[in-house]
């Protein structure tokens, strides 16, 4: 057994640059769970499964669990299944699916695996039984480089119910990455293999440097007895259990409580300032404590350094307001979609701090509602701000929308950037519970928008957009 902490050093003692690559398992390995299994529950969430394909796919399930046979009927049934099927839109409901389901099934510690690889200049390769449909938004998202899979046969952009050869299963994984690296030019002696099943023994037995990641009994075993490195990952915490509903309810409590405290102090002084600014002070803190969140922030100097400010920060979770809060603390207010004035959870803050609500849906009315902001810019008050208008599944940025970038630009004030690493991994987008763990968050250097002209707005939001980007590992 080996710990993370081991397997980085591994990585970082490794020969850099490309010829050193790295081959990672999907199902299992990458991911906690099956991603086969969630695009059959999707199909059969919105009945886009025939009576007979059902019996098919089921029937071939017992007879693999029953006999131990390949998976390959298996396969082959689901890919006969998707017969007369348009790839186009098998690769909407496949990006669909990832940002609903697969996404949160990423183990967090596979994501910083990855990473270390692709810093040492590692070439990443996702080996995999999955088909594109499966696997391509996750290559994406974390990155990968190359990708072997199951491949259909498509003809025209349709898919005639074939496959490309067999499924990339066992020995045939195998033979693939073999193949791969023969054609590459790769000394497999010299390169990492990650998988968690006994049928991908003989996938990292054709590299020098294998490691059992999140084996199963099977593989267990096999590592154990010829010496391979052992390494179990923690699971994503996701969902709801007894400790983590406790503390959130706990925690959304406190910032209730603490908006009433300051609500009275607001009345008591006259203040609707005064008393938005005692909770801002006090809320976040109280709430990340009962939450069990602690944050490792960097740059904190420059929250306070040019202010008033547009802080744009990138949207993972319900948890970044109260990340953004706590280490902005006072004189702030915000910009978010109309729908949050709603919510029970944030009505009351909003009215407090005086937030400006826009419709998404309305360009002119998002307009209008800048004017109150840049009023507030103007007075003093800083506007905290999601450029992406939208919580993203993954830390992966979404298009950045033009409305804050004009805000800062019309009120002659800096942006400051506020990178949040990890929030998705202590409440994922549409979790209502947070569970323990550390955020890292940075927060970049006022940027100045004293001379920007409107022309070059999309020049200006890319350099924006690229320092989040550069700051996430993602360049």
């Amino acid at each position: 057994m080996i710990d993370l902490a081991e397997q980085l050093r591994a990585i970082a003692d490794a020969p850099t640059g490309p010829d050193t690559a790295a081959f990672f398992d999907l199902d299992g390995t990458l991911i906690n769970g099956f991603s086969a299994k969630a695009v059959f529950l999707e199909r059969l969430k919105t009945l886009d499964v025939t009576v007979h394909e059902l019996w098919e796919i089921s029937s071939a399930v017992v007879e693999m669990r029953m006999k131990s046979s390949p998976v390959d009927n298996l396969m082959g049934k689901a890919v006969r299944g998707l017969e007369g099927r348009r790839e186009a839109d098998l690769m909407e409901q496949a990006y669909a699916l990832f940002r609903n389901d697969i996404a949160p099934m990423i183990y967090p510690e596979a994501r910083i695996l990855v990473e270390a690889h692709r810093r040492a200049g590692h070439r990443v390769v996702m080996a995999t039984s999955a088909t594109p449909y499966q696997a391509i938004p996750v290559q994406e998202d974390l990155m990968v480089d190359e990708l072997l899979c199951t491949t259909p046969v498509v003809v025209d952009g349709v898919l005639t119910g074939e496959l490309v050869g067999s499924s990339l299963w066992g020995p045939r994984k195998a033979q693939a990455v073999a193949d791969y690296a023969a054609g590459e030019g790769l000394d497999l002696a010299g390169c990492f293999g990650y998988s968690n099943g006994g049928e991908d023994i003989p996938f990292l037995s054709e590299v020098g440097l294998p490691v059992a990641l999140n084996p199963d009994d099977e593989m267990t075993r096999h590592a154990t007895r010829v010496d391979w490195p052992i390494l179990r990952l923690q699971n994503p915490k996701r969902g709801t259990d007894l400790v983590s509903a406790v503390r959130s309810t706990a925690a959304l409590g406190s910032v209730l409580a603490s908006a009433g405290l300051g609500l009275g102090l607001g009345l008591l002084t006259r203040s609707r300032r005064t008393g938005a600014n005692i909770t801002s002070t006090i809320a976040p803190d109280i709430a990340l404590t009962i939450a069990g969140i602690k944050l490792d922030v960097t740059g904190t100097e420059n929250a306070w350094s040019a202010r008033p400010a547009v802080f744009m920060f990138n949207h993972q979770s319900t948890a970044d307001s109260v990340i953004v809060a706590s280490i902005l603390r006072k004189d702030i207010t915000a910009v978010a979609k109309r729908e949050l004035g709603h919510d029970i959870r944030f009505a009351l803050l909003g009215a407090m701090f005086d937030v400006a609500y826009i419709d998404r849906g309305d360009p002119a009315q998002a307009r209008e509602a800048m004017k109150p902001a840049i009023e507030k810019l103007h007075s003093g008050i800083s506007v905290a701000i999601a450029p992406e208008g939208t919580r993203m599944p993954t830390s992966r940025l979404g298009r950045f929308k033009k409305g804050g970038f004009h805000l800062a630009m019309q009120a002659r004030v800096p942006i400051v950037p506020i990178v949040i690493h990890n929030a998705g991994d202590v409440m994922w987008k549409k979790d209502f519970t947070a569970h323990s763990g550390t955020v890292r968050v940075t927060v970049g250097e006022p940027i100045s928008t004293e001379d920007w002209v409107p022309e070059k707005i999309d020049s200006y939001i890319d350099d924006v957009r690229s320092f989040f980007d550069r700051t996430l590992g993602h360049a």
